[in-house]
């Protein structure tokens, strides 16, 4: 599993799970993929998120850090 956040949210009108990954929001359309169940959307979600930094990587785009939770 990769360190990149997901946020999946259900959508009534499309009858899905969409998948949002915040980090690459600014260079992807959103929501990124979807799945019919939850762990359906997960995995396509990390799917996602691997095919993007191996295509960015093999550009030789810069990658995006993912966003980590900071308890103080």
């Amino acid at each position: 599993m990769s360190q990149y956040s997901m946020i999946i949210q259900w959508s009534d009108e499309d009858q899905l799970f969409l998948v949002t990954i915040p980090e690459f929001s600014d260079r992807v359309i959103m929501p990124c993929t979807h799945g019919k169940t939850l762990e359906e959307a997960i995995h396509n979600g990390e799917e996602v998120i691997e095919m993007y930094l191996k295509a960015w990587e093999t550009e030789g785009v810069s990658i995006p850090e993912p966003i980590t939770l900071q308890i103080t």
